[in-house]
């Protein structure tokens, strides 16, 4: 969850709540390194243009050029000890290589502390973690906690090897149960930092989906995972705590059980999964968070289909009391007219319950 800057904090909570709202939250509208290394200059004015979406940006805060460790071109260690390969500077690649694709090296493997280091293995520090909080709060803007993608079921792939752990969840292997223990003891400890300082929201990264179904049985979902996802829900709502969990791909089959675990915000994509399911199944029983479909509607479209696109969603979704969040990722394929449309219907439509 990457919240705009200067999320207004009543507002957000209200629609989360579904106690009526006075417009469409946009939480998150962000854009891959690659993005700004390719658009520069002509994406910042696109920005400056949109100040009710992207707050009070800065011309010239943004260095184009800057890629972070973990997304520059070439291999990187994380500090599991996953070995990635990046083909481009800005994208985040893949896993080439995995610590414990052999069982014999699991008796050794210690994870680490996420109280000392980030998943990338830089140090950081939790009074400035605080303090940034602190500052949010004072402003009346809303504050989340995060577990950094990839949390719990892809830091499981990514450990053994994909086929390896789906291998492990159809054969049910002696040594999964030790293996996920150890992945959810060091996100819950990271959910128990989040709570100490005290977040509005906590956030879940995984992706669970292909693009037209899940990557395993939802009985395997529910039998070795989902009590995973039970505790850590759990354990953000009795730290005050909306619990936000985010999938990329299709997850249909699960959602009820995602409600049911104690999730209060899903975020979902609405390219491989139909607003008419998502509607029956989460509409009124959990705020539903609309990831727009950047893999078809926002590179290929027409700046017409963009707008039908999200229209269609709030028509579908959204409530005058609420219920409905938008979010986007924006990735270098994405026109510039095509960023521009998706800016103009979220400032069209964010009102459409309070202003017929």
């Amino acid at each position: 969850m990457v919240l705009l800057p200067g999320i207004e904090r009543e507002n957000f909570l209200r629609t989360v709540e579904m106690k009526g709202c006075e417009w469409i939250p946009i939480e998150n509208f962000t854009f891959a390194p690659a993005t700004w290394h390719k658009y520069r200059e002509e994406l910042e004015k696109l920005i400056l243009r949109h100040p009710a979406i992207f707050g009070q940006y800065q011309a010239g805060q943004r260095n184009f050029d800057y890629f972070p460790a973990n997304c520059r071109k070439g291999m990187f260690t994380d500090a599991w000890g996953c070995v990635w390969y990046n083909a481009l500077d800005g994208i985040l690649g893949i896993v080439k290589e995995s610590p414990l694709t052999d069982w014999n090296a699991l008796a050794s493997y210690r994870p680490p502390d996420p109280v000392v280091y980030d998943d990338t293995g830089a140090s950081q520090s939790w009074n400035a973690v605080r303090a940034r909080v602190e500052e949010t709060r004072k402003s009346g803007h809303l504050t989340a906690g995060y577990l950094p993608y990839p949390s719990f079921f892809n830091r499981l792939a990514y450990l053994r090897g994909f086929e390896n752990f789906m291998k492990d969840l159809i054969k049910g292997s002696p040594q999964l149960s030790t293996l996920i223990e150890i992945v959810l003891e060091h996100d819950v400890k990271l959910i128990d930092s989040w709570m100490e300082i005290g977040v509005d929201v906590m956030s879940i990264d995984d992706d669970f989906g292909t693009q037209d179904k899940l990557m395993m049985s939802p009985r395997s979902f529910r039998k070795h995972l989902l009590p995973g996802y039970e505790r850590m829900f759990r354990i953000a709502r009795e730290g005050g705590s909306h619990p936000h969990f985010r999938s990329d791909g299709h997850i249909v089959e699960i959602l009820d059980d995602l409600i049911e675990a104690g999730a209060n915000i899903l975020e979902i994509q609405s390219f491989c999964n139909s607003l008419k399911d998502i509607r029956e199944i989460c509409k009124g029983k959990v705020c539903i968070e609309l990831y727009i479909d950047n893999g078809r509607v926002l590179p290929l479209g027409t700046p017409k289909d963009i707008r039908n696109h999200v229209k269609e969603a709030v028509l579908e979704l959204g409530s005058e009391e609420g219920g409905l969040i938008f979010s986007a990722d924006i990735y270098p394929e994405t026109p510039l007219e095509n960023i521009e449309a998706l800016c103009r219907v979220f400032e069209d439509y964010r009102y459409y319950y309070t202003r017929k």
